[in-house]
């Protein structure tokens, strides 16, 4: 899977904290988004917002910042836009049969999209080379 840096500026990060209180949810398969998690978490300044993962592990959830879904275009993920509804960041329960794998108020108010874009395809790369071996 190739990964690609844009301009566009629905691709861009939250400048504030206003901005941050409505988020997008990127969705992926738990193993490449624990997978993107290390990635993201050993990069230089590269930080990672709050990740959800659900009450089965099945998949884990990456708060993005509002406006991402209408350019998200990463294969094997979806990103559920908020509509304007904003989804607040609550370190409590954030819904039934769900988690916080990195809460908010421990992490940074969300993930950049282009970041996480390039992680979730380094994951994917790594995961496919695993597999492979096997």
């Amino acid at each position: 899977m190739e990964t690609s840096q844009s301009n566009d500026p629905c691709t861009s990060p939250s400048s504030s904290v206003e901005d941050a209180a409505a988020c997008d949810l990127v969705t992926v398969p738990a193993r490449q988004g624990l997978e993107a998690v290390d990635i993201l978490r050993r990069g230089a300044g590269d930080g990672v917002g709050p990740v959800l993962h659900d009450g089965g592990c099945a998949t884990l959830g990456f708060l993005v910042p509002a406006g991402t879904a209408a350019c998200w275009d990463v294969p094997g993920s979806t990103c559920t836009e908020t509509d304007g509804r904003g989804l607040r960041l609550n370190p409590g329960e954030p819904v039934e049969s769900s988690d916080w794998l990195l809460p908010p108020g421990e992490a940074d108010l969300a993930t950049d999209p282009v970041v996480l874009r390039r992680a979730l395809g380094e994951a994917a790369r790594m995961i496919e080379a695993a597999d492979s071996r096997k």
